[in-house]
């Protein structure tokens, strides 16, 4: 008998060529350096079957089919190389985003509306491996001041049989993410003060019921998304930046991180050009003033409520 570690533990990750068939990840290029990877069942079907016995116990359920929901963490932070993609680039594209590249310049993740791509997951767990394919899911971002800039994913795939597969050897990016300071965040063209900004693409993933699918489903899909998140700026003066103003008029605002990151392959921005505050109230700043401002970001044009340019 061998107990299996939580800690030891690899997720590969390949973006398929067709819809649910394994595109095969390897350990040497689509290995993901995430954090506290675990997995769950998705619209799992247990079927119950209450027949009229003499027994007033229940019959055993029959297993009907199900998904698999994937979750972890990522550091976001460049290739090292300008133009080259980062190694969470693969996650953003299962999530609704569409990659650009600009040759030795950047790489840019903006959200689409039509050809989505999808993912195959390897997930390793110190000698067993699980297969999903098939995978689409949403992202979290959590950026916080003097940390690192953080993605949580969650992914929604069709499940392979767990096998007996040893540990890979995976190969990881070796840049560091940069923390989030001198950073220049500004909204509405202000330089507010802020502690953190979270946003989460809120996509809507619909798992639709497939009779002819041996987990009794179809294809996963991105069916809406609401982009939208919360920051915490210090409050100011009304003649400085009208926050509450704002919120009652409805403004549309462009909000930004500026460049996290000083060095070429490694300078993370995010930015949103229509944001509006969803609500507001007041907040604690260790004794100074503050507000809660929740945001939704809107379209300016089309498919651009946020853009996360690596540089």
């Amino acid at each position: 008998m061998s107990n299996l570690l939580t800690r030891r533990k690899v997720i590969l990750a390949k973006v398929e060529s067709t819809y649910g068939v394994d595109a095969v990840p390897v350990a040497a290029t689509n290995a993901i350096l995430c954090e506290a990877p675990s997995w769950s069942s998705a619209g799992l079907s247990m079927i119950p079957r209450p027949g009229a016995r003499p027994s007033r116990g229940m019959l055993k359920q029959i297993f009907g089919g199900r998904l698999l929901q994937a979750t972890f963490g990522v550091e976001v932070k460049g290739s090292g190389a300008a133009g080259t993609p980062p190694e969470i680039g693969v996650l953003l594209r299962g999530c609704g985003l569409d990659e650009t590249i600009v040759a030795s310049t950047s790489v840019t993740y903006a959200p689409v509306s039509v050809g989505d791509d999808s993912l195959t997951l390897y997930v390793y767990e110190d000698g067993k491996r699980i297969i999903l394919t098939g995978c689409r899911g949403n992202c979290q971002f959590q950026l916080d001041a003097s940390n690192k800039l953080m993605a949580n994913f969650t992914f929604t795939g069709h499940e392979s049989a767990q096998t007996d597969v040893a540990l890979p050897a995976p190969t990881y990016s070796a840049v560091e993410p940069e923390p989030f300071i001198a950073a220049g965040f500004t909204i509405d063209s202000f330089a507010a003060v802020i502690s953190s900004i979270s946003c989460d693409l809120a996509n809507n993933i619909a798992m639709p019921k497939d009779v002819n699918s041996a987990d009794g489903y179809g294809e996963i899909q991105i069916v809406d998304r609401d982009i939208n998140g919360s920051i915490d700026p210090l409050d100011e003066l009304v003649a400085n930046e009208d926050f509450l103003g704002n919120f009652k008029s409805g403004a549309a605002m462009a909000m930004t991180t500026g460049p996290v990151g000083a060095t070429a392959g490694n300078i993370v921005t995010f930015s949103w050009p229509a944001v509006s505050y969803r609500d507001a109230s007041p907040a604690d700043r260790e004794g100074v003033a503050g507000l809660a401002l929740p945001f939704g970001a809107a379209e300016s044009t089309t498919d651009d409520e946020i853009s996360i340019a690596f540089t």
